[in-house]
């Protein structure tokens, strides 16, 4: 478990870089507004880490449904969590912004590795 939680944090890490890379690249080069190119880099960022995930982290669990599975385990833990926390730390602690993130994105890691491991990439037996 310990070994898989570790490479689930590389393809994180990873999938953050592509985020932050796509979100830059989109307005920058191409134009996009900000508003537009967040969910595109946050899909991309998603779709990153499944093929990761996939090849990497569970390569040995080939559940049925596992990419629309993963969407919406990442989209609920990932979205909602971020943003509630990011929420209350911010306004109502008073946390600064940047720190705020680390903080939600290290709360919401282990709860996404759970449910990617229980659910998205359950055993089939």
């Amino acid at each position: 478990m310990t070994s898989r939680f570790c490479r689930f944090g590389l393809v994180g890490l990873m999938g953050a870089a592509v985020q932050v890379a796509a979100f830059h690249a989109l307005i920058r080069w191409l134009g996009v507004p900000a508003v537009a190119a967040a969910p595109v880099a946050v899909e991309l960022a998603v779709l990153h880490n499944f093929l990761w995930h996939d090849r990497f982290t569970w390569s040995d669990r080939k559940a049925p449904g596992r990419l629309w599975r993963f969407h919406v385990a990442n989209g609920l833990v990932s979205i909602v969590g971020n943003t509630i926390l990011a929420w209350w730390l911010v306004q109502q602690l008073h946390v600064p912004a940047a720190p705020a993130a680390v903080v939600a994105i290290a709360v919401c890691a282990p709860v996404n590795f759970w449910v990617a491991d229980r659910w998205v990439y359950q055993r089939v037996e």
